[in-house]
C-alpha cells in the first residue's frame, strides 16, 4: 500500500513492509504516526490534516470550492464553502478495528477528560449503526428510529441523563417490542415505553450495555468473544450515590413535563 501526495512523498503502509524497508524510506511513517511502539492520535490526526491540504489541490473541486482544515488534535475538521458560499462542515474520526470485529478503537476523545494522544477508547458506534440498519430492514418503515431519538435528544436538554443512556433504551426495546407495533400511529405508545424502561432502569439503578453482556444483540453484529461472555455492564452504576439517586428520579419528573409539553404545545 502507498500513499502519495502531489509533492511527491511516498511512504510504505507499516503493516505490510519490513522495519528495515521503512526506516530506508525518505519520510518514516512509523516516525510521523507512532510515538514509542503506540500509534499515535494526534500524531495521526496531523499527517492525515496535512494529506487532506496537498490531495485536495489535485482535485477538480478546488477549483469550484474552497477548503479549510481546521486544526484538531484527535479528527480531521474540514469546512468546506462552494461557489454561492454555502458552507459543509465534515469531522472525521479515525478508527482501529478491533480484530475482525464490528468493535473499534476510536480517537474521539472520552467524557471523563483530557485522553491522552497514544490512547484509542474503545467504541461501540459502528456496530450501533449496524444494528439500526438491521432495525431498518426488517421493519416497515425505513429509519422510523430517528423520530425517537430526534424526540429524546430535544428533552434531554441541560439534564444529566445522556442521548446515549435513551439510545440504550431504545435499543433494548426494539428488541423486546415487535417491530410492527413501532409503526407512527404507535409513536406515543413507544415513548411512554421508553420513559417508563428508563423509570424501571433508575429505579433498580440498573441500566444494562447493550452489546456487554447481553444475549439478545443479533448474530449478524460480530462482537469480541469477552463482551458475549462478561457481565452485563451496568451503566446507571453512578446512582448508587444517594444524592445523584435522587436527582435522577427528578429528573425523571421533568423529562415527562418536557414529553408532554412537547406533545400538547409543539415546544
Amino acid at each position: 500500500v502507498h500513499v502519495e501526495d502531489p509533492q511527491e512523498m511516498r511512504m510504505r503502509c507499516f503493516l505490510h513492509a519490513s522495519a528495515a524497508e521503512l526506516r530506508n524510506q525518505q519520510s518514516n511513517l512509523l516516525h510521523s504516526l507512532c510515538t514509542d511502539s503506540y500509534l499515535d492520535v494526534e500524531k495521526t490526526a496531523h499527517w492525515f490534516q496535512n494529506l487532506i491540504r496537498n490531495a485536495w489541490k489535485c482535485t477538480h473541486l478546488s477549483a469550484m470550492c474552497s477548503l479549510n482544515v481546521t486544526q484538531s488534535k484527535r479528527s480531521c475538521r474540514l469546512q468546506v464553502t462552494d461557489v454561492y458560499k454555502k458552507i459543509f462542515l465534515v469531522e472525521m474520526l479515525f478508527g482501529v478495528q478491533q480484530d475482525d470485529t464490528d468493535i473499534f478503537l476510536s480517537s474521539q476523545e472520552t467524557e471523563v477528560g483530557t485522553t491522552p494522544s497514544t490512547t484509542w477508547p474503545q467504541s461501540c458506534a459502528v456496530a450501533e449503526a449496524k444494528f439500526f440498519l438491521l432495525v431498518a430492514a426488517r421493519a416497515e418503515e425505513r429509519n422510523f428510529y430517528i423520530r425517537y431519538m430526534q424526540v429524546c435528544a430535544y428533552i434531554l436538554a441541560g439534564l444529566n441523563f445522556s442521548v446515549y443512556e435513551l439510545k440504550t433504551v431504545l435499543m433494548h426495546l426494539l428488541t423486546a417490542i415487535p417491530l410492527e407495533s413501532w409503526h407512527g400511529r404507535y409513536f406515543l405508545e413507544r415513548i411512554d415505553d421508553l420513559l417508563r424502561y428508563l423509570r424501571c432502569c433508575v429505579e433498580e439503578k440498573h441500566l444494562g450495555h447493550f452489546f456487554i453482556g447481553n444475549e439478545d444483540v443479533p448474530a449478524e453484529i460480530i462482537l469480541p468473544q469477552d463482551f458475549r461472555e462478561s457481565e452485563p455492564l451496568n451503566l446507571f452504576q453512578h446512582l448508587e450515590d444517594a444524592e445523584r439517586h435522587e436527582q435522577a428520579l427528578q429528573e425523571l419528573e421533568e423529562l415527562q413535563d418536557r414529553l408532554m409539553s412537547l406533545l400538547i404545545y409543539g415546544k
